[in-house]
């Protein structure tokens, strides 16, 4: 079986333009990226999808492996399903590709619930949340699952809301790492928007409106959810670099 990781990288951003190719104590965002991916156990090999010249030469220089796609996609998803279609492989691992400090034992979790179940088309990462303040964090997205462990629904709102106040309940973000089977991929990326996929402006919500599983995993591994998106979160990866945290 064959799993190869992807990271799409375009560099056209609203809010930070030019975000793969922003220094980070000394490497560019898109090099700390895939240095922690390589790091990956079950890949058998990793890519940088991309839109940009500049983006694909950077990759090049630190020796990784790149290839251009289209300008026109319309998210990161299609950029790889673009790659992926002239693979011969079995797995795709979709990667973030603003996540500096992604930790390469979440790939391999999400990587081996794939290659061990045949029946899971498609799979992603959560973890519980302890931090209240972000219960109601619009940017933080969070998933409930069935006693499977496959979603119901992500949601941008809290979820699930504590009506009852003296039962203890638990609150799960949602990782932004997405595993495919080839064949769910190249289907996945045809499908129309939705209704509820287009209210929350959730793509992975396209799955459940459309009846098909979305497995859900609960990393057992601690989580930085830091992407960058602003020049503060930027400056904050900067900081955290400085400070030796890019260990961890």
């Amino acid at each position: 079986m064959k799993v190869i990781g992807i990271i799409p990288a375009r560099y056209s951003s609203t809010r930070l333009p030019g975000k793969p190719l922003k220094n980070i104590g000394g490497k560019t965002m898109i090099h700390r990226v895939y240095e922690r991916v390589k790091q990956a156990k079950l890949l058998d090999d990793v890519i940088v999808a991309t839109d940009d010249q500049r983006i694909l030469e950077e990759v090049e220089r630190f020796k990784g492996k790149a290839v251009m796609t289209s300008e026109n996609h319309p998210n990161g998803t299609s950029r790889i399903a673009e790659v992926v279609n002239n693979l011969n492989i079995d797995i795709a691992i979709n990667i973030q590709g603003d996540e500096p400090f992604i930790r390469y034992e979440m790939i391999d979790e999400l990587t081996k619930i794939l290659m061990k179940n045949d029946n899971i088309p498609m799979a992603t990462l959560c973890y519980e949340l302890h931090d209240e303040n972000k219960y109601k964090d619009e940017n933080v997205v969070k998933v409930v699952c069935d006693v499977y462990g496959n979603a119901l629904y992500f949601s941008r709102s809290l979820i699930p809301f504590p009506r009852k106040k003296d039962i203890n309940f638990k609150v799960y973000e949602h990782i932004g790492i997405y595993g495919y089977r080839k064949s769910f991929l190249l289907k996945f990326v045809k499908l129309k928007d939705t209704p509820l996929s287009a209210a929350e402006s959730l793509e992975q919500l396209k799955v459940l409106e459309y009846g098909y599983k979305l497995y859900v995993i609960k990393t057992k591994y601690d989580y930085n959810a830091l992407s960058i998106d602003t020049q503060e979160d930027l400056e904050e990866a900067i900081r955290l670099i400085k400070d030796g945290r890019d260990i961890e």
